[in-house]
């Protein structure tokens, strides 16, 4: 898993029928360091978030595992918000 901010939505006209229903956010990826690293990224959100959320997600065949069905073309899905973070 890996921390991002939340920095947008993405609004599509059109998906593939398997994520009708599916909110797709931006997020930013951070480091360790909670500083921004690479570009930002669509990612489906299955818990709600919203702009600014500090947020951990996944990728690869377990972002799909978090979908109701599992076999849908997604690659990064955010599984969580996060409350506080002590390093």
């Amino acid at each position: 898993m890996k921390l991002a901010k939340v920095i947008g939505t993405v609004v599509a006209t059109r998906k593939d029928k398997s994520l009708l229903g599916c909110k797709i956010l931006m997020i930013q990826p951070l480091t360790d360091e909670m500083k921004s690293s690479g570009e930002a990224i669509a990612a489906i959100d299955i818990v709600q978030a919203g702009p600014d959320d500090l947020v951990y997600w996944i990728t690869g065949r377990e972002a799909a595992l978090a979908l109701s069905d599992t076999f849908a073309p997604v690659d990064a899905t955010i599984v969580g918000i996060v409350d506080s973070v002590d390093v």
